[in-house]
């Protein structure tokens, strides 16, 4: 059978959808990436991929296959490698955890930091984006996301839920006509998102509140918004995590429009038994707890473990 360096290759290949990405992730030319998928194909007597300019590589039925027995194999390792080296020693290895923008900006940011100075023989990668994190092509080890995954070989906890309210700065509340109940909205402009972008229809709220004539600035990024708002123009509804730490900002119909959503944590079944997939874990559950009453906008700052 072909060594494990062959399904390696084999594998980010198949994630990347590029055999230069995949060189560039291995450390090594992209003719050795190729060479060595060559090599697998005729070895294995089926084509795994297939190729052109526009898609790159293209996994076939028999590569579909193929990429779940390989990342049984990958995951065998890694936990085989975890036992043997940490057996002796503390937490050491690479993690990669992807979350949506804000909260992965706002609140995972500096508690990973807190995590990886307790445990410094572990690197980590942080990856705050405004998009789905997939981790059936390994983008994460760890993924925090708006909803559970509907199918896959995952574990997922509810991690918290959150709270968002309509925010502006006070200096544009002073500026402009009163808000004493929803109907006063109709004389205000707004910031939202694109909505032909929105990579979750969890994020379809202002909808609910106002006109989309009303809307006047737009973005997917919800730090854009946030930064907009500051702006002083028009305002916004905003995750309390990240408006409420901000003392330029204010509530507007504060016990009227409250909106609610979760954030889910998941990963892959076969690394959450891994010791440092498990540390995480654990301190992010702890973490978040501790932190509930910032997601829900009746705290102003993030608490960091004791």
């Amino acid at each position: 059978m072909h060594d494990w360096d062959a399904i390696r290759y084999f594998l980010e290949v198949a994630r990347t959808q590029r055999a230069s990405a995949a060189a560039l992730r291995l450390g090594v030319q992209h003719s050795t990436v190729t060479r060595r998928i060559r090599a697998l194909e005729a070895g294995l007597g089926v084509m795994l991929f297939e190729k052109s300019r526009a898609n790159g590589f293209t996994l076939t039925e028999e590569g579909q296959q193929f990429f779940v027995y390989a990342e049984q194999v990958e995951s065998a390792l890694l936990a085989a490698q975890e036992a043997l080296s940490g057996a002796a020693q503390g937490l050491t290895g690479h993690l990669r955890i992807g979350s949506t923008e804000g909260f992965g900006s706002t609140i995972l940011t500096p508690l990973m930091v807190d995590f990886q100075s307790r445990h410094p023989g572990i690197t980590l990668d942080i990856m705050p984006v405004p998009r789905y994190i997939s981790l059936s092509k390994r983008e994460a080890d760890i993924a925090i996301a708006l909803e559970r995954p509907q199918h896959g070989p995952y574990l997922c906890t509810k991690l918290a839920e959150y709270a968002l309210k309509l925010y502006g700065t006070r200096d544009y509340l002073d500026r402009h006509p009163p808000i004493r109940q929803r109907s006063d909205l109709s004389h205000h402009t707004f910031i939202g998102y694109v909505d032909e972008l929105l990579f979750s229809d969890r994020l379809r709220y202002l909808d609910d509140w106002v006109q989309a004539s009303q809307v006047v600035f737009r973005s997917t990024s919800v730090l854009a918004q946030y930064q907009a708002v500051l702006g002083g123009q028009a305002l916004a509804i905003l995750p309390c995590f990240l408006a409420a730490q901000d003392s330029r900002l204010a509530p507007v119909l504060n016990a009227d429009i409250h909106v609610s959503r979760s954030f889910w944590m998941y990963c892959h079944e076969d690394l959450r038994q891994t010791r440092r997939v498990t540390a995480i874990w654990d301190y992010l559950k702890q973490a978040i707890k501790l932190n509930q009453d910032l997601l829900l906008g009746e705290q102003r700052t993030l608490q960091i473990p004791s």
